[in-house]
């Protein structure tokens, strides 16, 4: 099993490199192999796979979709028109389950303890995906994506599917979007226009001070910073890896590649640099109050419109998109303030699993393919229907006055982003600009790696009701740095973090030997 691991990894490290730095060589008139194999699963028919060309064959089935979301108001009207087009290719309905983001944790905490019957469920390596494996939440999908996802298998480059393997299987099937991740933040560039702000000194954190105490002065009514977690030591703008499960202590600094002692994060320095700034802010009244213990979503805090700036993962527009689900089209901005790089934590930042408990997962995994190959089916779930939601010229799509009703922001959650139509208010060169922001990217030195829990699930267990009940209070700023950092790091102790630690430390060693 060693041999396979060691080969496995190799064979990651090989694709990425040539993702990543060889692409920008490629010829092909300048399209690189994403796009050609996203232009040959462009279509409105799902690839040809075993069983699914035999819809008679297949009895009527209810799908189950579970994600975090806003619940939409058209959701029923958007079930109906997928449905028209599910049943005549694969003879199933669908059941749009969308949860709150600041309810996701708890809820799909209660649905896999329950053992709820659901079928496709959202999935990442931010999100638990590894402890949630380990909890047999989630089907191997090996043999159902050799069976019904070869349109998955042609469209998504094979570092995807390779880096999102734990133990040399895969549990979740990723979405096709960037590879790359950075950090940064989306702010009210029409406020800032408004109030004189100088944007563009803006390089750090440490820079927003002057910024936010300008929104506060003379936008008394604006939350200048708004968040639920994380702030500036959230995985993507701190560049920590954690080898495969950000919900699992013990990391290591994947913007430094001389980063191969595993720590937990609470001990690295730039840790509680962070946590002394946030801290800063929120005494400053830059944060909202209730960050450590609110369920709106930013999603939703921008759509109240008194919201001057987020911290965000970066990526080309991210700003219009976030503008148009909240409408605030052509109010908003970004800033990249963090080095581009690569992890584990990026290839399986996004995916669709299959639960254990699906009645018939061999319905699911089409369903799934067919999110990563037909574009009407692909584009309805994530925008709507034409002349309703949006008008379309072309790959351009304009908003409506119906717009509102039916916008769920989630496309990098489904299937593959680049059938996704594209925003009159986004640049129509999007696609292209995902595949330059993959290239030059730092690789990690835990790139391939993912790190196996089972033999400290125990402490695993008992480590994620510590973190429950300190982290967010600690990283929004909400509590005293000096006062309960220590205790935290205390509990930690007294839970087994340095009994994790020291096993990933170990894994992590075997797999450098291997390199």
């Amino acid at each position: 099993m060693k041999q396979v691991k060691q080969k496995t990894s190799m064979l990651l490290l090989m694709m990425l490199t040539i993702v990543l730095i060889v692409s920008a060589c490629s010829g092909n008139n300048g399209k690189n192999n994403v796009e050609s194999t996203t232009d040959n699963a462009a279509t409105n028919k799902p690839a040809d796979t075993e069983g699914a060309s035999a819809e008679s064959d297949l009895k009527p089935y209810k799908i189950t979709l579970v994600f975090p979301g806003t619940p939409q108001t058209d959701e029923k009207k958007i079930e109906e028109a997928l449905n028209k087009l599910l049943t005549e290719k694969i003879n199933a309905t669908i059941d749009l389950m969308p949860i709150d983001w600041g309810a996701w944790d708890d809820k799909i905490n209660l649905m896999v303890a329950s053992r709820e019957e659901v079928d496709i469920v959202f999935t990442a390596q931010w999100n638990g995906h590894a402890k949630y494996v380990s909890k047999g939440a989630f089907l191997e999908l090996g043999g159902l994506i050799d069976k019904y996802g070869q349109g998955i298998k042609e469209s998504l480059d094979p570092a995807f599917l390779e880096g999102a393997k734990i133990s040399g299987k895969n549990y979740g099937v990723p979405t096709n979007k960037e590879l790359a991740a950075a950090g940064g933040i989306v702010y009210r560039k029409d406020i800032a226009d408004e109030l004189g702000i100088d944007m563009s000194a803006v390089k750090t954190p440490e820079d927003l001070d002057a910024v936010y105490a300008v929104v506060k002065a003379k936008k008394p009514e604006m939350i200048p910073l708004y968040t639920t977690a994380g702030v500036f030591n959230s995985h993507f703008f701190a560049n920590y890896d954690f080898l495969g499960d950000s919900t699992i202590p013990g990391a290591i600094l994947k913007d430094d590649q001389n980063s191969v002692k595993v720590m937990p994060i609470e001990q690295i320095e730039r840790y509680k640099q962070y946590l002394n700034l946030t801290r800063d802010y929120f005494k400053k009244g830059y944060i909202n109050a209730d960050a450590a213990t609110t369920q709106v979503s930013s999603g939703d805090a921008w759509k109240a419109g008194n919201v001057f700036s987020t911290i965000e993962p970066m990526k080309p527009g991210k700003d219009a998109e976030i503008a148009s689900a909240s409408n605030l089209t052509g109010k908003l901005a970004q800033i990249m303030m963090t080095e581009k790089t690569v992890a584990t934590s990026e290839t399986a930042g996004s995916m669709l699993g299959i639960s254990s408990t699906s009645k018939d997962p061999d319905r699911a995994m089409m369903l799934i393919n067919l999110l990563h190959t037909d574009k009407e089916i692909n584009n309805i779930l994530n925008f709507g229907l034409e002349g309703d939601h949006y008008t379309r010229a072309g790959e351009i799509i304009t908003a409506t006055a119906n717009t509102p009703n039916y916008n769920p922001g989630a496309s990098w959650m489904f299937g593959n982003q680049f059938l996704n139509y594209v925003w009159d208010t986004e640049d129509p060169d999007k696609w292209a600009k995902f595949k330059e922001f993959n290239q030059n990217a730092k690789v990690s030195p835990g790139l391939g790696f993912v790190f196996d829990s089972e033999p400290v699930k125990a402490e695993v267990g008992a480590l994620a009701n510590v973190i429950r009940q300190y982290q967010r209070a600690l990283e929004t700023g909400s509590v005293d740095v000096d006062k309960i950092l220590a205790e935290y790091e205390a509990k930690l102790k007294d839970a087994g973090v340095d009994k994790v630690v020291a096993e990933k430390q170990k894994q992590f060693d075997e797999f450098l030997a291997s390199k």
